[in-house]
């Protein structure tokens, strides 16, 4: 599939300046993210050639996700606090935040939803045709909706940020350890246990992880992922290109960044739908510097293994048109992608980002503007996508 790279980037650049400049902003289950989903459904009836554009919602506690770090401040100071009242409380204190911790930061599981507003998230899914009989599907995906600030991230840096999470974790198990040995009945615990107050600075430090007032403006996370999607079908109706087996669509979803909401909801909705015929997901989160594309074979705090046999389609579209990318993973404490989502809801995806996950000063900060995104890393991954996209059409042509 020949495409016009340039004016593709262009049209990416252009509709990311438009959207942060002039629609309101897109908080995950907000009026923002709203507008944007419909504002790019339109775009694909209109310059896509797509046959189906479904717009849905969902319901969702979108302040959960980052207010589970106020709970895990509270919990984390009385797991101290609370062993001078008793060891018991300290080590009740300490297990209800790692459960916290294991279970609705690591694994993502919505345990303290409930005690959090309910909101109005919003998906898009949009299908173009082939010629002829459907082979094969793939789903170019990128979510909607834009970060709450990372102060500490934005004054700061990434390794900063990272400091009062690391420690916090590593206080309360010495408390709980402390606690435990004291039950026990250890003596000369006591002396030694007044020096875990050098850990508190860092548990209050937690609460403010995030600035719920500041909503970036998330033109490479995730617009750009978004407009991957979105450029590539534009420029199949642009040049009169149709696919001959391989029906190519876009999954825009909404409320990522409070927990992979949207995406979970997509599966939900859709779990009976797309068994037809093999059915791809590729997810595109971020895509900014060249240097850092990749697909991540692991996603989820590394707790999720995504398709092995996607992510070798994409390394061997890469190696055809000479664009590097590497093989990589979402580790402990770097989150992720809707890949994990779609793979955990039975669909072949993998996740394509183009970031340092040594966090770069514009994740999830003002930053993360529409004049600070990078042309080549944008060119390349498409030029990847395009590619992918012909190997697959014409496994579906050789298919018996």
């Amino acid at each position: 599939m020949n495409i016009d790279r340039d004016r593709a980037v262009n049209y990416i650049l252009q509709e990311i300046r438009h959207i942060c400049q002039n629609l309101k902003k897109r908080e995950p289950g907000s009026e923002g993210e709203r507008e944007a989903a419909q504002y790019m459904a339109q775009k694909l009836k209109t310059d896509c050639g797509c046959d189906s554009v479904l717009e849905e919602s969902f319901h969702e506690h979108p302040s959960a996700f980052y207010g589970y770090f106020r709970f895990s401040a509270f919990f984390d100071v009385l797991c101290w606090a609370g062993f001078y009242l008793h060891p018991l409380v300290s080590l009740v204190s300490g297990s209800i935040a790692m459960f916290l911790f294991v279970f609705q930061f690591c694994l993502y599981k919505p345990i303290i939803d409930p005690l959090f507003p309910k909101r109005t998230g919003t998906n898009v899914t949009a299908v173009r045709s082939c010629k002829g009989e459907v082979r094969q599907r793939i789903f170019l995906n990128g979510h909607i909706d834009a970060a709450w600030e990372f102060p500490l991230n934005h004054y700061c840096g990434g390794i900063v940020f990272e400091i009062p999470g690391l420690m916090a974790l590593i206080g309360v198990l010495l408390c709980m350890t402390f606690s435990v040995l004291t039950l026990c009945g250890s003596s000369g615990v006591s002396s030694i246990y007044g020096y875990f107050g050098f850990f508190v600075p860092f548990f209050v430090l937690v609460a403010f992880t995030y600035n719920p007032k500041r909503i970036v403006d998330g033109a490479n996370d995730n617009l750009s992922g978004c407009y991957m999607g979105l450029s590539l079908l534009r420029e199949l109706e642009l040049s009169g290109i149709e696919l001959e087996h391989t029906e190519l669509g876009v999954i825009l979803t909404g409320s990522e960044e409070a927990g992979l909401k949207g995406a979970k909801a997509w599966c939900e909705a859709h779990k009976n739908d797309y068994q037809d015929v093999p059915t791809y997901i590729l997810c595109y989160d971020t895509i900014h510097d060249p240097k850092y594309l990749a697909i991540n074979e692991r996603d989820l705090n590394g707790t999720v293994k995504a398709s092995a046999e996607l992510g070798d389609l994409f390394l061997d579209a890469a190696a055809t048109v000479n664009v590097p990318c590497k093989r990589g993973w979402v580790p402990p404490f770097g989150g992720a992608t809707d890949s994990a989502a779609f793979t955990q809801g039975g669909f072949r995806s993998i996740g394509v980002t183009g970031l340092n996950h040594k966090l770069e000063d514009y994740y999830h900060t003002r930053k993360d503007s529409w004049d600070n995104m990078n042309r080549e890393g944008l060119a390349n991954c498409l030029a990847i996508t395009a590619k992918l996209i012909d190997l697959l059409d014409d496994l579906g042509e050789n298919a018996d």
